[in-house]
């Protein structure tokens, strides 16, 4: 009995001459137009833009916050389960006798510097300061916030944000991609990736608004981590510079201003543009391998002249405390609790005060303090047991708002940036086993992430502990905790020339991103070709500038807003979508991998039957 050999005719409609010869004109044409009215409804109606995707942004949580939760904690148990089976795990991502295109060093390089690079340099210190905090145990009222005590609770959130789910996130989409393309030879384009579940119907317009989504997403996750690297480049040139027209000055400390923002956008994404014309091969390749080694200097400088056996003790009990609650983490969703949840949860003195209590109780940036004196009239004179006890009945709406706030954001912003990474991770890894794709892309980086935070933000949590710092830190904004950390750490001409560095790694770091993201755009435009023209990758350039410009300028309609609101909030609506997708690209990649493992053994059987 013969096995159906798998679908693999995809064709893509492309343009055979002017100016999309090789590209499909109906994936260039939809990503621009969304693209261009994103822009223009941004430039021309900054408060209006920014208030509607406030709105819609908070709309989204309330519904799908439960949603994102779940789905990634699937992605990350069914990456474990296809590493883990044998015939899974040991399939070539190409033909047979296929040898990896690049050496271990320059794919970690680039898989590091593209996973995660900015992330890393703007929240290795903010992230586990934050989290230290803020973090659902402190907000539960469990323990006090920036202790001993919430020590273990905020590493174990970072750790979630920046471990194996986050890096699973891009692997799911990573290797499925690089599945199809190398073991079926089909085109490196989203589309491909769902070709077992829907076959020809990803010829037309459905694949279409797959790659579209794919674009759409990879557009706006890579314009959140290029805000957030300019905004850090910048605080980076006011600390070597001290120049003041680049920073807005108002609010309780220094952050940078519209002004700056766009300058170093300029800077920044005139440079990438040129990365991006000379190829992966070249310019990637090698700003890659140079961000590795400026990373471990910065790094041996935190572990040389800051609190090195502090953040070993914390990485171990932490990497101990992450696997403990890993399941806990995974599946843990909160959805919005509802006035009438909150009311028949209060004591019977507070119930008919529970309009005026509910919002101060389930607010999850405040505390108990904070909640009593907020509070106004009869609320007020109510007794401190029964405030505690209302207090208690708005921990589920608290646990809500930070998770939509922080665990769903940083979901949603990988989710988006992972069309981007997932594809260039398959392109730099033909050749290399399901499970070597599995754990090189997953626990290799993750663990390399779990000691960049624990030794940098360790740091920067034990200045603190020991009142070196005396709140500088926990005062200074995300994007300047970094070179706070390092003022506190250090001093004299060796601060000067480690900030030096430090600007020089961001500004590589965002290079890297915003080309390799340049390069990937191309490549779902062309088909899955792996050159694409000069022209496209400088058009892709200016149109992402223009993305983050006029994002960064609506963010800051209001005064002493921050100016990334208005992006994260796109990002955010951007990547539901494209979840989803992520979510039929497991299944089908189930089924492919099954019934791979059907023909296989077919095939075997007839040869021996044969012989």
């Amino acid at each position: 009995m013969s096995i159906k050999p798998p679908f693999t005719d995809l064709d893509i409609n492309k343009s055979g001459s002017g100016f999309y010869e090789g590209h499909s004109v109906e994936i260039a044409l939809l990503s621009k137009g969304i693209m261009v009215a994103l822009v223009i409804w941004a430039l021309m109606w900054p408060a209006n833009a920014n208030g509607v995707l406030g709105s819609l942004n908070w709309k989204l949580l309330e519904d799908f916050n439960v949603f994102y939760i779940i789905i990634v904690g699937f992605f990350a148990f069914f990456l474990l389960v296809v590493a883990v089976i044998p015939q899974t795990g040991k399939r070539i991502m190409g033909p047979a006798g296929e040898k990896p295109e690049f050496s271990n060093f320059s794919w970690f390089s680039m898989m590091f510097g593209a996973g995660l690079g900015v992330g890393l340099m703007v929240f290795a210190t903010a992230e586990p300061l934050g989290l230290w905090g803020s973090n659902p145990v402190t907000v539960a009222g469990t323990v006090a916030p920036n202790t001993e005590a919430s020590l273990t609770s905020g590493y174990r959130y970072t750790f979630l944000h920046y471990g194996f789910h986050a890096w699973a996130i891009y692997v799911v989409t990573g290797l499925s991609l690089a599945y199809y393309a190398y073991t079926r030879n089909m085109p490196l384009t989203i589309r491909s990736a769902l070709t077992p579940l829907f076959g020809k119907f990803m010829n037309g317009i459905f694949g279409h608004i797959v790659d579209v989504l794919g674009v759409v997403a990879t557009i706006l996750g890579v314009s959140v981590t290029i805000g957030f690297g300019v905004s850090q480049f910048i605080d980076g040139m006011y600390a070597i510079t001290g120049a003041t027209w680049m920073m807005d000055m108002t609010g309780d400390a220094p952050a940078p201003g519209t002004v700056g923002l766009i300058a170093g956008l300029l800077v920044i994404m005139g440079l990438s543009i040129i990365s991006a014309v000379s190829g992966v091969g070249r310019g990637v390749k090698y700003l890659s391998n140079l961000n590795l080694v400026l990373s471990i200097i910065l790094l041996m400088t935190f572990i040389i002249f800051g609190s090195f056996l502090f953040a070993m003790t914390t990485y171990g009990t932490a990497l101990v405390d992450y696997i403990l609650h890993f399941v806990s983490l995974s599946f843990g969703a909160y959805g919005p609790q509802s006035a009438d949840a909150f009311a028949s949860a209060l004591p019977e003195a507070a119930k008919p005060l529970a309009g005026d209590l509910m919002a101060g109780a389930t607010n999850a940036w405040g505390s108990f303090d904070g909640f009593k004196s907020g509070l106004e009239g009869a609320a007020a004179a109510l007794p401190e047991e029964t405030l505690a006890a209302v207090y208690a009945a708005g921990n589920d709406g608290r646990q809500f708002a930070w998770q939509a706030g922080w665990t769903t954001f940083y979901w949603a912003w990988w989710i988006a940036f992972s069309p981007f990474v997932g594809l260039f991770l398959a392109r730099i890894s033909k050749g290399r086993s399901v499970r070597e794709f599995i754990v090189g892309c997953v626990f290799a980086p993750a663990m390399v992430c779990f000691a960049w935070m624990t030794i940098l933000g360790g740091t920067a949590i034990d200045l603190e502990l020991a009142g070196g710092a005396e709140g500088a830190i926990i005062g200074a904004s995300n994007t300047a905790k970094l070179f706070v950390t390092l003022g506190a750490m250090i001093d004299g001409g060796f601060l000067t020339g480690i900030t030096i560095m430090c600007v020089v790694l961001i500004m590589t770091f965002l290079v890297t991103s915003a080309d390799s993201g340049i390069l990937v755009m191309n490549t779902i435009m062309s088909g899955g070709a792996q050159e694409t023209g000069i022209k496209h990758r400088i058009v892709w350039g200016v149109i992402l500038t223009l993305v983050i410009g006029t994002l960064l300028v609506a963010g800051k309609t209001n005064s002493g807003a921050d100016p990334m609101e208005a992006l994260k909030s796109a990002m955010i609506i951007g990547a539901l979508p494209f979840t989803m997708v992520m979510g039929l690209m497991c299944l089908s990649l189930m089924k492919a991998l099954y019934r791979d493992g059907v023909r296989d053994k077919h095939a075997a059987t007839t040869e021996q039957l044969a012989e």
